[in-house]
């Protein structure tokens, strides 16, 4: 199977029988060497997170399928640099736009992916086990919130591959951001993930996942030692997100400072809604057993 620094930026690869993919140009400390669209099918595909609204991206999706008809286009969720294609994507081809729901919530604070995208407007939303389907292929939803409350996965049913977008990714942890990131979805359905038996996870960034479910597990378990880093610094009398960030995120790139608060952010509502601890001003504590 083609690892990422095997092939170009807006060149189609080849993956399986059944799975073609096509890397835009839009690397960045959040989207690793870019988002990678994917191509479900032969003849009446499927095109899965289509990408940024790059001329050279929607350019080549178009060179990779020439000669055949794009049926649907399925986004994941809808930060910019997975949906904004859609639209110019289906005036090209008259694809139906399907997939997650709509969502243009605005975030209170600095962001390590992209911004949500209000131009995103599908013709039809999937619900959870709702699928589509051509010839030979049939790609099923799974609902997984947590990065975004719209975030789905896409299972191609024949061949036990799971489409992840960015609730799994092979590079990074993903981002769970607050207010609409919640990292009790996020574990929930991390914890879904592992109960499915799927064989590959396609991301929308990094190399395919072979051994997914223990991939899954170990990103849970990630989590909870997160978590358990968080509950020490509270018992110390360290409160504070960017204190704590400096703690527990050793040798981060300081453009992803903003990011990592933003999970520790999610974490700590997280415990507050389980009541373990209590928010008073900017500092955050314990609360006494």
């Amino acid at each position: 199977m083609g690892k990422m620094n095997d092939f170009p930026t807006g060149e189609a690869m080849k993956l399986t029988p059944l799975v073609r993919r096509v890397l835009a140009p839009n690397p960045s400390p959040y989207t690793y060497t870019g988002t990678q669209t994917y191509i479900v099918g032969h003849g009446r595909v499927a095109v899965v997170d289509p990408g940024p609204a790059d001329d050279g991206h929607i350019a080549a999706i178009l060179r990779a399928t020439d000669g055949e008809e794009i049926a649907y286009i399925s986004c994941t969720h809808t930060h910019r640099d997975h949906s904004p294609a859609a639209r110019p994507l289906k005036d090209a081809t008259g694809a139906e736009i399907v997939g997650c729901a709509p969502l243009v919530l605005d975030d209170s604070g600095p962001r390590a992916d992209e911004a949500f995208d209000r131009s995103y407007a599908p013709d039809r939303v999937l619900g959870d086990g709702e699928a589509i389907d051509g010839d030979g292929w049939t790609l099923r939803a799974v609902a997984t919130p947590g990065h975004t409350s719209n975030h789905v996965c896409l299972a191609l049913v024949e061949e036990k591959a799971l489409f992840t977008g960015d609730h799994v990714m092979a590079w990074s942890t993903s981002v769970v951001s607050p207010p609409d990131g919640d990292m009790a979805a996020y574990m929930a359905s991390l914890e879904l993930l592992m109960g499915r038996d799927d064989v590959v996870y396609y991301p929308a960034h990094g190399d395919p996942i072979e051994r997914p479910q223990r991939f899954a597990r170990g990103l849970l378990g990630h989590r909870k030692q997160r978590e358990g880093q968080i509950l020490r610094l509270l018992s110390k009398g360290t409160g504070e997100i960017p204190e704590m960030v400096t703690h527990m995120y050793k040798g981060l790139d300081p453009r992803l400072t903003g990011a990592a608060g933003r999970s520790v952010l999610a974490h700590l509502i997280d415990l507050r809604d389980r009541g373990v601890v209590r928010e008073n001003r900017d500092n955050w504590e314990l609360i006494d057993a």
